[in-house]
C-alpha cells in the first residue's frame, strides 16, 4: 500500500459521510498515516468536522447534492458512518468508478434498510432470527402482532439507529403510540416498520469483526474479543470487553459473522449483533463501520475499532488481540442547551484507571450521547463499576 502526504498530489483522499464521534475517531486513525480526510454531516461544526482538513454540510439523503460533492472533492475512498444517506447514488458512484465505496456500496444499501439485511440472514442466508414481520400501516402492524408475533415484541422503523424510533409493545394498548414513534424517530421515513418476536436471551454481544487484505493479498476474517453491552430503548447505556461466553456459542457467533460479512463482502470493519442464551446464538443486525459499543475498545486493545477500521481500509496488517479488560459507560447531556459544560472532570478522571472521551457535540439534549467513560483493570466486572462510577461523577450545566 503507498500512502502518500496530505494536502498534495499524493495525497490518499478518504470522505467520511457522518462525522459523528465514531466518525471522529476514525478521522484521527486515518490521519496518523497521513490520509487527507474530507468530513462530511448534516449539520455544522460536528465532531469530525473539528479534526478534518475539510469539512462540508450537505444532506446527505439529497443524492444531487452528495453526487455533486463527491465529483467536487474527487475522494479515492467513500466511508459511510451513518444510515441516512442515499445508498442508489453511492452505488452509481462506485459503479461509476468514481470512488471505492467501504467496505462496498451494497453493504451499505442492506444494512441501512433493515428489511433488506433481515431476509438476507434469515431468507438466504439462513441464520437464525427472531420471528419478524413488516408492516407499511397501522392495521398491518395489528395484524402482525396478533397473528405471528405476539406479545411482547419490539417495533423499529426499517430506516434507524441508535434505538431512534423503537418500542416496545407489551400490549394492544402500546401498538398506536409504537406505531406513531416508529414512523416519526427513523432516519428516513420510509412508511415501514418491522416488528420483532421478544427474544428471552441471556444476554447479547457486538462481535466485531474485520475483513482485511492478508500477507497471502486475500480477504482474512478477524474477530475481536465480544463485546457485552446494556441497551435501554435500543440505545447503548454501557458496554465491556471480553464478554464471557461458552465455546460453543463463540464458535457460532464467529460462523455468523463470517456467514454475513462475506456476504457484504468488501473490507473493513463490521459491528454484528447477535443474542446469547446458553449455547445459542441468534443474528440481530449488522453494521459495516464501527459499532458504538465498541468505543470500549479505546482502552481494551492494541488496535482499537477504529485503528482496524482505517487499516483495513487501507490495506494495511490488523491485529485484533485484547490487551486487557475494560468497559465502558455513557455521559448524557441531560439537558437540551446549545454549548453545555461539563464540570467535575477532574473528579471523574481521579477513579483509579479511567479515561474520559468528550464528543465535542455542538448541541446537547436530555438523552444524547455526549461523551464516554472508560476503565480498565482485570477484570471487566471492576471495570464495568469504575466506568459507571466515572460516568456519574460528571455534571453537564449551561455553557452560557
Amino acid at each position: 500500500m503507498r500512502l502518500g502526504t496530505p494536502l498534495s498530489a499524493s495525497a490518499n483522499r478518504v470522505m467520511l459521510l457522518g462525522s459523528g464521534e465514531l466518525g471522529k475517531e476514525v478521522i484521527i486513525a486515518l490521519q496518523r498515516f497521513g490520509v487527507e480526510v474530507i468530513a462530511v454531516d448534516r449539520y455544522a461544526n460536528a465532531p469530525g468536522h473539528q479534526v478534518a482538513h475539510r469539512a462540508h454540510v450537505v444532506d446527505m439523503t439529497d443524492g444531487a447534492a452528495l453526487r455533486a460533492l463527491v465529483e467536487f472533492e474527487k475522494p479515492d475512498i467513500i466511508v459511510p458512518e451513518i444510515e441516512a444517506i442515499a445508498t442508489d447514488t453511492l452505488a452509481d458512484i462506485e459503479r461509476d468508478g468514481l470512488a471505492t465505496v467501504v467496505p462496498v456500496a451494497r453493504a451499505t444499501q442492506l444494512t441501512m434498510n433493515r428489511e433488506g439485511i433481515r431476509r438476507l440472514a434469515a431468507e438466504q442466508l439462513g441464520l437464525a432470527t427472531s420471528n419478524y414481520a413488516f408492516a407499511e400501516s397501522l392495521e398491518e402492524l395489528q395484524a402482525a402482532v396478533d397473528d405471528s408475533i405476539g406479545y411482547p415484541c419490539i417495533v423499529k422503523p426499517v430506516m434507524s439507529s441508535s434505538g431512534k424510533g423503537q418500542s416496545l409493545i407489551r400490549s394492544a394498548g402500546d401498538v398506536i403510540k409504537a406505531w406513531d414513534y416508529a414512523r416519526s424517530g427513523g432516519r428516513v421515513d420510509s412508511g415501514r416498520v418491522i416488528v420483532e418476536e421478544m427474544i428471552n436471551f441471556d444476554y447479547e454481544i457486538t462481535l466485531l469483526t474485520v475483513r482485511a487484505v492478508g500477507s497471502s493479498g486475500d480477504i482474512e476474517t478477524h474477530f475481536c474479543a465480544p463485546v457485552g453491552h446494556i441497551q435501554k430503548n435500543g440505545d447503548y447505556v454501557e458496554s465491556w470487553q471480553p464478554q464471557p461466553m461458552t465455546d460453543t456459542a463463540l464458535h457460532r457467533a464467529h460462523d455468523i459473522a463470517r456467514t454475513v460479512t462475506d456476504n457484504l463482502g468488501g473490507c473493513g470493519l463490521f459491528g454484528v449483533e447477535l443474542f446469547i442464551a446458553g449455547d445459542q446464538v441468534w443474528f440481530s443486525e449488522v453494521s459495516p463501520r464501527p459499532h458504538d459499543t465498541g468505543m470500549v475498545t479505546m482502552v481494551t486493545q492494541w488496535q482499537n475499532e477504529f485503528e482496524l477500521h482505517a487499516r483495513a481500509i487501507l490495506g494495511l496488517p490488523v491485529d485484533t488481540t485484547l490487551r486487557n479488560p475494560g468497559a465502558s459507560a455513557v455521559v448524557y447531556g441531560g439537558m437540551d442547551k446549545t454549548g453545555i459544560a461539563f464540570e467535575d472532570v477532574d473528579k471523574a478522571l481521579a477513579v483509579p484507571q479511567t479515561e474520559l472521551r468528550l464528543f465535542g457535540k455542538p448541541e446537547a439534549f436530555e438523552r444524547r450521547r455526549m461523551g464516554v467513560a472508560l476503565a480498565y483493570g482485570n477484570d471487566t466486572e471492576d471495570a464495568r463499576v469504575r466506568a459507571k462510577q466515572a460516568a456519574g461523577l460528571i455534571t453537564t450545566v449551561s455553557g452560557d
